[in-house]
């Protein structure tokens, strides 16, 4: 059927951190390829078989050869007529324990033990159903892989060790997947095992009609064939009721079952009725096959101790239709057909029963096929010890447990739920359940020692004798009357969400599916509950393996909690300290160990004395040694559960603490949370600050280009002018004075503008590094070479210092660098009246630390602190022109490359301006092209050629611009008219002509240059 997907809702934030590899193990333990909904509640889209087949599945289970092994055992025992009136009794008793099992397994999608915990029972009260139920299934399994692996030595001649273990293991593979691959097996082999079964049925009847009637007359232990006998009937009565805790088994497959279809009912209810109390109807033929064929068997020579063995029954009748080796194949391979048929279903419901009892008591969940494997090995260690006998004993007590424990749960359904005494819907999810319900719990304790005391003799002979109906009957009084007293209080710890109520079968449409905080997973409501742990919806799966959150949400309900409320209840009041300090808790446990371990070397104790006593031996060494190894292991066990109990209650404190702590620090986590929030706030409205910082910047230097355009224009003009009347010769003093003032205040205002421009394009960010390998000491050279003909020309000295081994190249940006540089030497040649000025370089671990000193009139320490500020000059501004922006660029472009600049001064002793600039050498051959130091102009060889041919190639309007730069004499105009340009040729020329400022030379080959393109275009 086909379900439309539902919304799903938004993943909630946990309170509690879940840590990745704790998110992926959830995820891998909830695997249902292999997993079945092991622990969980089955979804309705994962009920995808139809109801035939989920029927035909479970139907599968009637293939137990263990049903004619106790029909025969009850025709030997207690007669032909009480055995046939025992097996009815019984079939018609488990078809009403079991129906409304199967119907409610059927219509809320859950396994035995998940009913167990919504019929009155608790979420750690099931525990000891799931242990009981458990039990049972590996111990049928042991019995009937044994009648297997004597069918296996009675065709194929293995010895019984090794029919034990390919018993065993041949289950494995098929029970992996889950009902997925037991469905098709059970489909597959239904057919040949329904024709395995009648055929020798059919054979000895048309070979021997008188068979039936024969049998009826078989006597029992007590040699009257005829004789009716309550007591006998009952004892009969009593073995044959052990077979009702398969109802469990029909419950596991029956979960799976669709929801009934509009119009078809019908065939709903049919199906739960054949997979459910169906198997009933062809069990009792089987066991009445079983007393049959038994008899059958003893006729024809076989003995009594072997009559009862499933394998000799059908050779037997085989050999009424097959020779006898053939008989023995065909009955080997019925057999082995039946046995896997049933011992999967074993398997399948251990690996279910161990994974919910496991998990409660240790939150951890390594797969349900790892119980499996376990199961199987239990199973065929049962079989290693050949313990056939003492199971028997032991399963006649067990019945009892099992029988108290269904009809409570049975008395809960029928009887609870309709008077409104218990939850009407099927609640097992832990985090609304109680841990122990005394309603459930508490009828099937008691109940349990009412009819293992009746089954020990102790109420009667005829109490004896139908002990398993004195503990049905207990079982439903004491539900009622507890039901009756509680009144639904002990059932939930909370009330479940409206949202994820548990839905019927009869409910249609989608079922709200929702997201688990923990394993990301998406359930369907019935399987989910609001965690307040982890602030979200919690999956069943995880919240049963949750060891941390404590029951939060039902602290009230927890077990520990419920036992000190009943103890501070019936405990005197000096007594009550001792609950808290875990003595009750040792006691319970040393308890427990004590029974458990006393009832299994009792039953080992009792193999081994029958054994003796068969072959005529003392067995007073043997209960001796048996009673002195259990009271030494008693001891031992005193000492490891008190260790235990200290260990828990230890781990319970750090637990605490850490729970403490971990709040503490999720609190302080929502703190800095917060605390980021508002950063991020305040960040964001810094960046909003900054981007408008910027945008106001850009319009400052977008106005500071255009302002500047627009003055440059005039001021070329003006200067062009003031140059042409110098040259005049009849010009007077006055004048040339006048024109002379008026050049020097343009180169002030033009050189003021470039500097301008210069610190808004650093301000702005517009200059990136260029950094490439640098010959350092070809650029050092170059720069010493432009400014000593400045120094000499002012009388100054000038020197230039290098270390001792200069680095063959350094990665920097030469450009800015050598813009420093001249700033600062420029500075220092034009403020120092008299003396020298030094450029020293010392490099050391790729440091490189360049000074400038001079012998000026240095600073006062109030100039020392604006000297790097924009448009600030000292006292000895007046002494020279200048914009106030040099040192502001040059610190600037310093810290743009990652370095330092720093000054050091005095008034009277000269001023040291110190560069601090990591330059990682690197090799020689690295460098393309270093720039050659240029001879200062003083020190040239001639005038090199004028490259008028490259320069007729220039475009006119760059030509022009070159003069007009030229002819106001600046060479920073001349140098960024080459930068703006392309590549030109003769470029590098004009370039160090501009560098060395001969601008005469420049003016001459540019007038050339211009006069050749006028020639040769007329």
């Amino acid at each position: 059927m086909s379900l439309a997907r539902p919304h799903v809702e938004p993943r909630p934030a946990p309170s509690t951190p879940i840590a990745p590899v704790r998110r992926a193990y959830h995820r891998w333990v909830a695997s249902e390829t292999l997993e079945d909904y092991a622990l969980r509640y089955t979804p309705r889209r994962f009920r995808r078989w139809s109801a035939a087949r989920v029927a035909n599945m479970a139907f599968g289970v009637a293939s137990f050869l263990v049903l004619e092994a106790v029909g025969a055992t009850l025709m030997l025992q207690f007669g032909a007529v009480n055995a046939l009136a025992a097996i009815v009794a019984a079939g018609l008793i488990i078809a009403l324990v079991g129906w409304p099992i199967s119907v409610a397994a059927a219509r809320y999608g859950v396994d035995m033990d998940l009913l167990t915990r919504a019929a009155g029972f608790g979420y750690i009260g099931s525990t000891v159903t799931s242990l009981i139920y458990a039990t049972f299934t590996f111990i049928f399994f042991a019995l009937e892989a044994a009648v297997m692996a004597y069918a296996l030595e009675l065709a194929l001649g293995l010895t019984p060790s090794w029919g034990y273990l390919i018993s065993a293991l041949v289950v494995i593979p098929l029970v992996t997947h889950g009902v997925t691959w037991i469905g098709r097996f059970q489909l597959w082999t239904q057919p040949l095992w329904l024709v395995l079964m009648l055929l020798p049925w059919g054979a000895v009847l048309w070979q021997d009609p008188q068979a039936l009637s024969r049998w009826l007359h078989q006597a029992g232990a007590t040699g009257d064939a005829t004789a009716w006998s309550w007591h006998q009937f009952g004892a009969a009565l009593t073995v044959a009721l052990a077979l009702v805790t398969q109802m469990g088994e029909q419950a596991d497959y029956l979960r799976f079952m669709p929801p009934p279809q509009p119009g078809r009912r019908w065939r709903w209810w049919a199906a739960v009725a054949i997979g459910g109390p169906g198997w009933v109807v062809p069990g009792m033929l089987k066991m009445l096959a079983g007393a049959w064929l038994a008899h059958l068997a003893l006729e024809h020579g076989v003995d009594a101790a072997h009559a009862v063995d499933p394998n000799q029954m059908y050779r037997v009748a085989y050999e009424h239709l097959l020779a006898p080796g053939w008989a023995v194949a065909a009955t080997a391979l019925f057999v082995v057909v039946s046995q896997l048929k049933i011992n999967v279903t074993n398997a399948y419901a251990g690996s279910l029963a161990w994974s919910n009892f496991f998990s409660r008591l240790t939150h951890h969940h390594p797969g349900r096929v790892v119980w499996v494997v376990f199961n199987t090995a239990l199973a065929w260690l049962l079989m290693e010890m050949n313990v056939f006998q003492a199971l028997g004993e032991v399963l006649g007590l067990y019945a009892h447990v099992a029988l108290a424990w269904l009809v409570a749960v049975v008395a809960d359904l029928v009887v609870l739920k309709p008077l409104g005494w218990s939850p009407r819907g099927i609640e097992f999810r832990r985090a609304h359940l109680v841990d122990v319900n005394p309603v459930g719990v508490g009828a099937m304790l008691g109940a349990s020692l009412l009819g293992v005391a009746a089954h020990l003799g102790m109420l009667g002979a005829l109490a004896q004798a139908f002990s398993a109906l004195v503990a049905m009957a207990a079982a439903f009084v004491l539900v009622l009357l507890l039901g009756a007293a509680t009144r639904g209080r002990t059932h939930l710890a909370r009330a479940a969400d409206v949202a994820v109520a548990p839905a019927g079968a009869d409910e249609g449409g989608a079922a709200l599916v929702l997201r688990c905080v923990v394993c990301q997973g998406e359930y369907e409501g019935p399987d989910m509950a609001r965690c307040p742990a982890y602030g979200g919806w919690i999956c069943s799966l995880c919240c049963t393996l949750d060891a941390r959150c404590g029951d939060a949400c039902k602290p009230h309900a927890r077990l520990g909690t419920q036992l000190r409320a009943w103890l501070r209840r019936w405990l005197p009041r000096r007594l009550q300290p001792y609950v808290d300090a875990g003595l009750v808790h040792y006691l319970l446990l040393l308890g427990a160990t004590a029974l458990v371990w006393g009832a299994l070397l009792g039953l080992l104790a009792r193999q081994d004395v029958r054994h003796a006593l068969q072959l005529g031996l003392p067995t007073e060494p043997i209960t001796e040694i048996y009673r002195k190894v259990y009271v030494l292991t008693l001891a031992v066990a005193a000492g490891v559960a008190w260790w235990l109990v200290l260990t828990q209650r230890a781990r319970r404190v750090a637990q605490q603490e850490s729970t403490r702590y971990t709040r503490l620090l999720l609190r302080e986590i929502d703190a800095h949370r917060r605390t980021d929030a508002q950063l991020q706030r305040a960040r964001e409205a810094a960046e909003a600050a900054q981007r408008a910082a910027e945008r106001a910047n850009d319009a400052k230097t977008r106005y500071l280009s255009a302002i500047s355009h627009e003055l440059r224009t005039p001021l070329s003009a003006i200067m062009l002018y003031v140059q042409a009347l110098q040259r005049e010769p009849q010009l007077s003093a006055r004048q040339a004075h006048a024109l002379a003032m008026i050049q020097r205040g343009g180169e002030h205002l033009l050189s003021l503008i470039e500097g301008t421009l210069d610190w808004a394009r650093i301000e702005a960010g517009r200059i990136t590094l260029d950094v490439r390998p640098t010959d350092l000491r070809a650029l050092l050279e170059e720069v010493a070479a432009w400014l000593a003909p400045q120094a000499r020309a002012k009388g100054l000295g000038f020197a230039l210092h290098g270390p001792p081994r200069w680095p063959a190249a350094v990665r920097c940006d030469g450009p800015r660098l050598r813009q420093v540089l001249l700033n600062l030497l420029s500075n220092a040649v034009r403020y120092t009246p008299s003396g020298e000025v030094t450029l020293r370089l010392a490099y050391t671990c790729e440091l490189a630390t360049i000074e400038v000193a001079d012998t000026g009139p240095g600073m006062s320490p109030t100039e020392l602190e604006r000297v790097f500020e924009p448009y600030a000059r000292g006292a000895a501004g007046s002494l020279a022109p200048g914009a106030g922006l040099g040192l502001t660029i040059a610190r600037m472009l310093t810290q743009l490359m990652g370095g330092e600049l720093t000054v050091d001064s005095a008034v009277g002793r000269g001023t040291t301006f110190r560069l601090r600039l990591y330059l990682p050498e690197v090799a020689p051959a690295a460098v393309a092209g270093p720039p050659a130091a240029l001879p200062p102009p003083a020190l040239a060889a001639g005038s090199p050629a004028a490259p008028v041919a490259a320069l007729q190639l220039w475009p006119a309007e760059q030509r022009a611009a070159l003069l007009q730069c030229v002819r106001l004499g600046y060479a920073r105009g001349v140098l960024r008219v080459l930068d703006e340009a392309p590549t030109l040729p003769a470029a590098d020329q004009v370039r160090q002509l501009a560098r060395a400022l001969d601008f005469a030379t420049l003016e001459r080959w540019l007038k050339e240059a211009s006069d050749a393109t006028a020639c040769a275009g007329s």
